[in-house]
């Protein structure tokens, strides 16, 4: 049995979560320290986080989770069609130019300006088909993983594919798959006896959180959503060296670095109730989709129960959750006893299935899809109080 039909996975047009795998095919790490060479490559690690950061800020796409690992990277995604639905026309077509340009200066991206946005803006059926793409989780990884490619391969001094293929994609069909899922990639360094706690491991997105709620601060990676205009264009033109034109690009950037929370870029973590359901919570401050969370626990809830189980293991025998976090896993329906094993093994029961959540909401799944059941639904029973 195959793959299930990236169709299934998630559609532009409607809103969805999925966790999505990325890997790299060559020998040389992604991000890592080469073993047959000793050639650190750890640096590229933030690439992908500030190219991450830099696509929340213009697609309509939530990133609630991630993690950067040596050779493959986790990212769970929600596409949000209702925001980029709330954009006007120019505003959907500078945040097209800032990615897909058409042209480049100088081996850079140029600038979009105010002819080419308006331009673009006045042609309603592209503009259409581009409302489309910003609402697409495909159209955010090929935005995604060109451009590291390219710069790796350019580094490595090399030609030819930096990625083994496609991403891979795992629908998240409830809160209760989610919650797992997200734990499971916040705990991928510690799953890799790369770190001994979640506090260690740096380029995930509890990291973030962690240092976020201590106050911690980034220089923001978020693309500049204002157009130039055409004297700015003439003046970058005139016959100056290019390393003069780099410095004053760098200098102009330089006067007023923007600075935001270490996880201002991602989705907030708790859900806000008091809002209506379809209300989509549109982000005003240009660094990501919207203020939505995603699940209906506090931080501290999360980080506890994430700490516990990276404590406990896959090794370790069976503990009891601690009373205080059992009734966040009991109104999931998640059974208390088989929440180690869901995260830990979290292949065992969703990697080669339809989707990831409780046995309910993936049997209301596959009938939405016109099948009878999704692979591996019947195993995962045993993590759900029935």
């Amino acid at each position: 049995m195959g793959r299930p039909k990236r169709s299934e996975q998630f559609v532009p047009t409607e809103v969805g979560i999925v966790h999505v795998t990325q890997r790299c095919v060559r020998r040389a790490f992604l991000a890592g320290v080469d073993e047959k060479t000793g050639q650190d490559f750890s640096f590229r690690r933030e690439w992908i986080r500030r190219r991450l950061e830099a696509l929340a800020s213009v697609f309509g796409v939530d990133v609630l989770a991630y993690a950067i690992m040596s050779n493959h990277l986790h990212v769970i995604l929600r596409n949000r069609p209702d925001v980029v639905q709330q954009w006007s026309d120019e505003d959907v077509a500078i945040r097209w130019l800032r990615v897909f340009p058409g042209q480049r200066l100088d081996d850079h991206l140029a600038e979009p300006t105010e002819a080419a946005v308006k331009t673009l803006a006045k042609d309603a059926d592209l503009l259409a088909v581009i409302r489309l793409r910003l609402s697409d989780i495909s159209w955010f990884m090929r935005a995604l993983a060109e451009p590291i490619a390219r710069l790796a391969n350019k580094q490595d001094q090399c030609t030819g594919r930096f990625w083994e293929g496609r991403f891979k994609a795992l629908k998240i069909t409830d809160e209760a798959g989610l919650l797992a899922c997200a734990m499971y990639v916040d705990l991928n360094p510690v799953r890799a006896a790369l770190v001994e706690s979640p506090s260690e491991a740096l380029h995930t997105s509890a990291y973030d959180r962690a240092m976020a709620e201590a106050g911690a601060e980034i220089e923001s990676a978020a693309f500049d959503l204002q157009s130039v205009s055409m004297d700015e264009v003439s003046k970058s033109r005139k016959a100056v060296p290019v390393t003069k034109l780099k410095n004053r690009r760098k200098k102009k950037r330089s006067k007023k670095p923007r600075r935001i929370l270490r996880d201002g870029w991602l989705s907030p973590l708790s859900l806000n109730r008091r809002l209506l359901s379809n209300d989509p919570q549109s982000h005003r401050e240009g660094v990501r989709a919207s203020d939505r969370g995603f699940l209906d626990l506090d931080w501290d809830a999360y980080w506890r129960l994430l700490c516990w189980t990276a404590q406990e293991g896959p090794c370790k025998k069976v503990a009891a959750v601690p009373q205080s976090l059992q009734s966040v896993l009991g109104k999931l329906g998640i059974e208390a006893t088989m929440w180690r094993d869901l995260v830990w093994n979290l292949k065992r029961y969703f990697g080669r299935g339809g989707g990831a959540g409780s046995p309910q909401s993936l049997r209301k799944d596959a009938e939405r899809l016109g099948k009878l059941w999704h692979r591996g639904q019947s195993r995962v029973q045993e993590c759900f109080v029935t």
